[in-house]
């Protein structure tokens, strides 16, 4: 568009990271506007007649009323092609690690614009159709090596099809023309390898299917008793402290999903330094390449610019849905949902809008159900068999750890899972945190085929099993608390005694050591089924006469049992085989010598 016909007005207000700007008749919703001398990215979020009220995404200070506000004419959009992976963005899609080196500082330069792909990086294109293919949306016409994890695969944009007129290989920059299309009007469409989208647009799918297979974590207690399914939602509440971060880590980590997207919205600047620092040096277990080689990182710390909070996590989705339609499985990890809802919060009042619950807008809801329902396992475009599946874990921070606060609430009533940490656990040095009588998956019933014919009936009958021998822990635990544990029947201390082994023995895990920060679900069942077969053979011991409980907490077998989730993947089948034929011999000589064995 030529500059003379750019609509062009000026500052009125200005509060904080909200400008009002008049003069503006014209300009559309969700329009992105360049704010003042320094050209500050903004976008618009309100219109009345002439006047717009406009969300900056850069600090405001040193603006002053009269300062020139043009609209650019376009949707706040993310770049999409080769070079997104192992980037480094902030909540608007700027490229860190660029913007440093142009501005030869560690601090974001006001008003800089860096593309948020290389544009004199040269990719080498390999075509996947040849000239006179009819193609259409979806379709992939060529791949890039972009990692030695990542082949990225070139798309025809939605809403385009046609005939190829002419189709290049060989090394290109983004910019540059791969394939020429000519639509059913006869009209040549050039097609480079970077495409836009707009982030608050969810991208489109053929079809949106029903998750039925479960996202490995390797973390037992989300695996056995609170499985997320891939293209699935779930959220992670907790108070300060209690693990939100180091569980998105560890998902971010084993969850067998191909890519990973991490958005660092709002959190302490020392927490997405850590984040930034670590993630290059984590070797990805199933490669062995380091993590980054399949992850997008962005980070808007609690001190960047408030309004690009509301964007991260669009700008998050948005990349992450690009992938999917590539036919990948990816794994989105938000962290936190709550600051985005203070940034909305913040917007809002300075907007002056009717507040609702605790000052928060009253569309809290629909925002966090508009981000959570882009999630899903979906029949990618295109006239190939191909599907890929979005999955959304999204942390959330409540004050004091209230989980009856807005966000939260709001939040647990579009996910379909809720892993609820506990601080008195994280306090204990129990991780995951995850608490077993709070927590809860609603795709237990969707998933219980697969596991079914992966693992056999038992698999799901031992997790009700446990389940139930944990609740009534809980309720043993209340009479403890009372009349002490010596007053309970024999029967009654060995459900505390087995409960306590399913705690130490199987939930907790140690992050620090390879073996048992991920454990596989054949070994994850087999450990909680030698579990229960100790509670079975005491059980059984107890009803022929043994009157000493503590006989058969003090087995060789029981210890051996407390180490067991430290036996390398390759030796568990053979050494819990070994444990459990040593249990039946001791509880039997238990039962056969009585109480002088």
């Amino acid at each position: 568009m030529a500059t003379d016909k750019l609509i062009k007005g000026t500052i009125a207000k200005i509060s904080g990271p909200l400008v009002v700007a008049k003069g503006m008749l014209g300009a559309r919703m969700f329009d992105v506007v360049r704010v003042g001398h320094d050209g500050l990215v903004g976008e618009i979020i309100e219109l009345r007649g002439d006047t717009v009220s406009v969300q900056v995404y850069e600090e405001t200070s040193g603006l002053m009323p009269g300062e020139e506000v043009v609209d650019t004419n376009e949707s706040l959009s993310v770049e999409l092609g080769p070079g997104l992976i192992e980037q480094f963005y902030d909540g608007i899609q700027r490229p860190l690690q660029s913007i440093e080196n142009v501005a030869q500082s560690p601090y974001i330069t006001r008003g800089i614009a860096v593309p948020a792909l290389d544009r004199e990086k040269k990719w080498e294109f390999e075509p996947k159709v040849s000239e006179g293919d009819e193609v259409e949306a979806g379709d992939i016409l060529g791949t890039v090596r972009e990692t030695v994890l990542v082949e990225h695969r070139i798309m025809v944009p939605p809403g385009m099809s046609g005939k190829v007129k002419s189709v290049k290989g060989g090394s290109f920059t983004v910019e540059e023309t791969v394939v020429v299309l000519t639509d059913s009007r006869g009209t040549d469409c050039n097609i480079a390898m970077l495409s836009r989208w707009p982030v608050r647009k969810s991208r489109p799918a053929a079809k949106r299917l029903v998750p039925e297979v479960p996202l490995s974590t390797g973390q037992r207690v989300i695996d056995m008793f609170f499985p997320i399914a891939r293209g699935g939602t779930a959220c992670v509440p907790g108070p300060f402290g209690a693990g939100k971060t180091v569980i998105q880590h560890q998902l971010a980590k084993w969850a067998d999903a191909e890519i990973v997207v991490y958005i660092g919205c709002g959190e302490r600047g020392n927490e997405m330094t850590d984040v930034l620092l670590e993630f290059p040096e984590l070797e990805d277990p199933r490669s062995g390449q380091p993590l980054m080689k399949r992850t997008v990182l962005i980070a808007n710390t609690s001190n960047m610019p408030v309004a690009a909070r509301e964007a991260s996590i669009y700008t998050g989705i948005t990349i992450a849905e690009y992938f999917r339609d590539m036919g990948y499985s990816v794994a989105l990890m938000a962290d936190s949902t709550s600051r985005w809802a203070e940034a909305l919060r913040e917007m809002s009042g300075r907007l002056e809008e009717m507040p609702g619950e605790e000052g928060y807008p009253a569309y809290l809801s629909s925002r966090l159900a508009q981000f959570y329902e882009r999630a899903g396992i979906v029949e990618c475009l295109g006239s190939d068999d191909r599907k890929g599946s979005l999955t959304a874990i999204g942390a959330v921070s409540p004050p004091g750890g209230d989980t009856s606060e807005p966000v939260s609430q709001a939040t647990m009533r579009i996910v379909k899972v809720f892993w609820g940490l506990d601080a008195s656990l994280a306090y204990a040095r129990h991780f995951p945190a995850i608490n077993w009588l709070t927590s809860y998956s609603l795709y237990l019933d969707t998933l219980k085929p697969w596991f079914d014919e992966s693992f056999g009936v038992d698999f799901n009958i031992n997790r009700a099993k446990t389940m139930a021998l944990l609740q009534e822990e809980a309720e043993l635990q209340e009479i403890v608390k009372l009349v002490g544990q010596d007053s309970l029947s024999a029967p009654d201390r060995l459900t505390l005694e087995t409960a306590k082994m399913v705690r130490e023995d199987f939930l907790q895990q140690n992050a620090f050591t390879d073996v048992d920060s991920y454990t596989s679900y054949e070994k994850q069942a087999t450990l909680l089924s030698l579990i229960l077969y100790y509670n079975e053979l005491s059980k059984d011991a107890l009803s022929k006469g043994v009157e000493d409980v503590q006989l058969l907490f003090d087995i060789a077998a029981r210890e051996q049992i407390g180490r067991a989730k430290s036996v390398p993947p390759s030796e568990y089948e053979e050494k819990y085989r070994s444990i459990a034929l040593e249990m039946e011999s001791q509880i039997a000589a238990i039962v056969k010598g009585g109480d002088e064995v």
